[in-house]
């Protein structure tokens, strides 16, 4: 069984990826390489660059998906954390392998009121809205507690200077074995320097052009 590829959620993702591509952000282009790149790095800015950024989809590309229900799938999991919704591409895919797992709980967060709405419309469209949970506000708040016991996998996609702390939050309910998906890494290299490193208790490999691909050792 492959609920990704069958109806309805494989015409609803060929869509869905159409109109991200066709999406434009006028605030986001008025804006400098300079400003975008300052933003993009700030840890005290990333509630104003997303709030210019709820015109734009921001997401996986198709290959990152597919990767994202692959691992979900291999590693059997039924509990999954994702920081960064946006339109719920990322979540319709992780969705679909807690549904061809069996069953399962993905806790997701977003800041941008529109695109919680719009992602909360597309899981039930897709018929995955009950295995979800989107939480509304500033992660550092809405992930700090209620989460799993045990997560199965960990995506990182949402501000990028806050996945330290985001994965600093959940850290001690990764299983052993758990997956962490860090999307766009190429803005958080203190992120990638600390999976990286000797005795953090991750194993962690750079995976297609920006993606950094972890595992909870112990």
């Amino acid at each position: 069984m492959n609920t990704l590829t069958n109806s309805p959620l494989a015409s609803l993702l060929d869509r869905l990826f159409a109109e991200a591509e066709a999406a434009t952000s006028p605030a986001m282009a008025a804006l400098s390489r300079e400003q975008r790149n300052r933003l993009m790095h700030s840890r005290t800015e990333y509630l104003h660059l997303y709030g210019l950024l709820k015109d734009l989809w921001l997401p996986v590309s198709r290959e990152t998906g597919a990767l994202l229900y692959m691992l979900a799938r291999s590693i059997g999991a039924r509990d999954i954390v994702e920081f960064g919704t946006s339109f719920g591409i990322s979540t319709l895919h992780l969705a679909a392998a807690l549904r061809d797992n069996g069953g399962g709980r993905l806790v997701s967060c977003e800041f941008e009121p529109s695109k919680v709405a719009r992602a909360r419309a597309h899981l039930a469209e897709g018929g995955l809205a009950d295995l979800v949970e989107i939480r509304a506000g500033d992660a550092l708040e809405t992930l700090r507690s209620d989460l799993p016991d045990r997560i199965d996998l960990l995506l990182l996609d949402g501000a990028k200077p806050l996945y330290r702390d985001i994965l600093g939050m959940v850290e001690d309910r990764l299983r052993p074995g758990a997956l962490i998906i860090a999307d766009n890494v190429d803005f958080c290299p203190d992120y990638q320097a600390y999976v990286r490193a000797p005795g953090s208790g991750y194993m962690s490999v750079p995976f297609a052009e920006d993606i950094e691909l972890s595992m909870r050792a112990g």
